[in-house]
C-alpha cells in the first residue's frame, strides 16, 4: 500500500486570481481552504453529470504535476520537504512563460500551453530530479496501478526510476479540468469551456511558484500546505 500522507510538488495559479477562481468554481473545490466551492454559473445547468464528470480532478484540486504524489522516504519528514522547497525556489532560473489554452490532451479537458516551452520543461525535470530524494519506493500495488503494459518501454523506465511514467521528454503540462471523455461527448464540453476560458483574456501565464499539496489520507483531498515564488534570473522561454 502507499504510504500516507502523500506529497506533490505542483503548479497552483496565485490566490484568487482570474485562473484560480476559474478552476476552482470549475471543480468546485478550493485545497487552498480545503473546502467545496460553489460551481461556475450555469455549469450544472448546462451538464447535469459535471459533479461526477470533475470529480477525481476534485480529489487533487486545481494544479498543474511538476513532481507526482508521492509518501515518504524513511528518514525524511514534512519539515525536510518543506526546507527543500524553500531551498529549490531559491535558485535562479529562468521562468516559464506560456500562452495558456484549454484543449484536450489524452481525453481529458485541461488548460495546457499553446506552445512547447524549453524553460517549463526544464522545471518540471528540475523538480523530478530535486524532490525524488523525499519518495518513498513504489510499490508493487502502486506500479500495477500506472498499467506499465499501457506504457511504451521508455516511460516504464520512468516508472521504475522515478515513480511515474510522464517525466523529462515525456512530461506534457496541464492543468486539468474533466475526466477522459469519449470525442462526441468531449467536443461540446471543450467549445464551451474554451468560451468560458476566452472571457478572461489571459495571454500569458507565468509558472512562477511551487506549491506543495498534502493528501492525509486515501480517502482525502489533497491541499495546499505552502507556497514559494520561483527566483528568476534570464529571459523565459
Amino acid at each position: 500500500m502507499a504510504k500516507f500522507p502523500r506529497y506533490a510538488i505542483y503548479y497552483a495559479p496565485p490566490e484568487a486570481s482570474l485562473l484560480d477562481r476559474f478552476g476552482n468554481s470549475l471543480l468546485g473545490y478550493d485545497a487552498r481552504r480545503g473546502v467545496d466551492t460553489a460551481f461556475a454559473d450555469g455549469i450544472t445547468e448546462a451538464i447535469a453529470d459535471w459533479r461526477e464528470l470533475t470529480e477525481d480532478a476534485r480529489k487533487y484540486g486545481f494544479h498543474a504535476t511538476l513532481k507526482a504524489p508521492f509518501g515518504l522516504a524513511d528518514g525524511r519528514s514534512e519539515a525536510d520537504l518543506v526546507t527543500a522547497c524553500r531551498d529549490f525556489a531559491s535558485v535562479p532560473r529562468a521562468i516559464p512563460l506560456i500562452r495558456p489554452v484549454v484543449d484536450a490532451i489524452s481525453g481529458f479537458i485541461a488548460v495546457i500551453p499553446g506552445e512547447r516551452s524549453d524553460a517549463l520543461q526544464g522545471l518540471a525535470a528540475d523538480c523530478v530530479r530535486a524532490f525524488d530524494p523525499f519518495r518513498a519506493p513504489t510499490t508493487p500495488e502502486d506500479r500495477a496501478r500506472r498499467k506499465p503494459e499501457a506504457l511504451t518501454p521508455r516511460q516504464v523506465e520512468y516508472l521504475d526510476v522515478w515513480g511515474y511514467p510522464y517525466v523529462m521528454e515525456e512530461f506534457r503540462f496541464h492543468m486539468t479540468l474533466t475526466c477522459r471523455l469519449e470525442a462526441a461527448r468531449r467536443e461540446p464540453i471543450l467549445a464551451m469551456l474554451q468560451a468560458r476560458f476566452a472571457e478572461m483574456k489571459l495571454a500569458q501565464l507565468a509558472i512562477d511558484q511551487i506549491v506543495l499539496f498534502r493528501q492525509s489520507d486515501p480517502r482525502a483531498r489533497f491541499r495546499i500546505i505552502g507556497s514559494w515564488p520561483l527566483t528568476g534570473c534570464a529571459s523565459p522561454a
